[in-house]
């Protein structure tokens, strides 16, 4: 639709982590760059999409963590005639990723970057443009404009496709998997994965997409979703439900682990709710590991407001 192709990228499992090609006259956009295992997978949609490698004129990241721009420094090296745009905050770690492979060492492990992540490598410095608000990426006459949305991370920008009214969001409008599809149309929960997470940048962001009515957005976690206006609501309903919990919690010896199992209890809800037909433990397996990332990062935010 609207020359748009969803790539799995195969991180994680099936239908976990998109990125997209925007192919306009015979000239292509990559959204997001997924691993350095993704590669394969990004070689085939270009030549499924009928395109040659030299044909694409842009890679674009929505921020830089590593599911979505782990895998650009080797993806670049197969584009010739590529550039890649990323958030001001963002460009000097795709330049050296050292940091972002620190970081990574630290929380996971070597062997487990390496096994998930693959060999993170730098994008040449002038292959990188700086996409500071109001940017916009000119593909063979089609507008692509980066619109700065922090909220999930403070380098993260979000794609308005002017041909399309749709918006390539990362991770700022929140995730959700094709499981949770249901006759009311697709489930979605926010993502307040650790360090940046600000609960009123992520409902401003939000809101600035939805004056532009799109008619869907474009999740890397997973794919195509419309009833966008619904959405919205129910993104910022669990916001203030997530941050009233974690505020509830915040002074429990074990209030990661409490909060947790709050926003267990709080997604399974309103899945169920919303006519998930999933017993309560398949919801929440599927979810857990968004379940405790969202705890991890609005801890930090919490600890982060209270230290103001």
């Amino acid at each position: 639709m609207h020359g748009i192709h969803t790539i799995d990228t195969g991180f994680g499992r099936p239908s976990f982590d998109a990125a997209y090609l925007v192919v306009e006259r015979g000239h292509g956009a990559l959204i997001d760059s997924g691993t350095t295992h993704s590669l394969p997978r990004f070689l085939e949609a270009i030549e499924t999409a009928d395109l040659r490698p030299r044909d694409i004129d842009w890679l674009i990241l929505t921020h830089v963590h590593l599911d979505h721009a782990g895998g650009a420094g080797e993806l670049m090296k197969h584009l010739p005639n590529a550039m890649l745009a990323v958030h001001p905050r963002g460009a000097r770690h795709m330049i050296d990723p050292s940091a972002l492979i620190a970081g990574a060492t630290g929380v996971y492990g070597e062997d487990a970057v390496r096994r998930d992540y693959g060999t993170i490598v730098p994008v040449p410095k002038d292959r990188v443009i700086e996409a500071s608000d109001g940017f916009v990426v000119d593909l063979a006459g089609r507008a692509l404009l980066c619109l700065d949305t922090p909220g999930h991370a403070k380098h993260h920008i979000a794609i308005h496709d002017e041909r399309a009214n749709a918006f390539f969001t990362g991770d700022i409008f929140g995730l959700s998997y094709r499981e949770f599809d249901t006759a009311n149309g697709p489930f979605i929960i926010p993502t307040t994965s650790p360090v940046q997470f600000d609960p009123d940048e992520a409902h401003a962001s939000i809101e600035r997409m939805m004056r532009y009515e799109p008619e869907a957005m474009y999740l890397t976690h997973y794919d195509r979703v419309t009833q966008v206006k619904r959405l919205a609501k129910d993104l910022h309903e669990q916001i203030d439900a997530m941050v009233a919990i974690a505020k509830r919690h915040a002074s429990d010896p074990d209030r990661e682990t409490r909060i947790a199992t709050a926003f267990a209890e709080l997604y399974v809800g309103r899945a169920k709710k919303h006519g998930v037909m999933l017993s309560a433990e398949d919801i929440t397996k599927l979810l857990k590991i968004d379940i405790k990332l969202n705890a991890q990062g609005i801890l930090v935010w919490l600890d982060k407001a209270h230290a103001l």
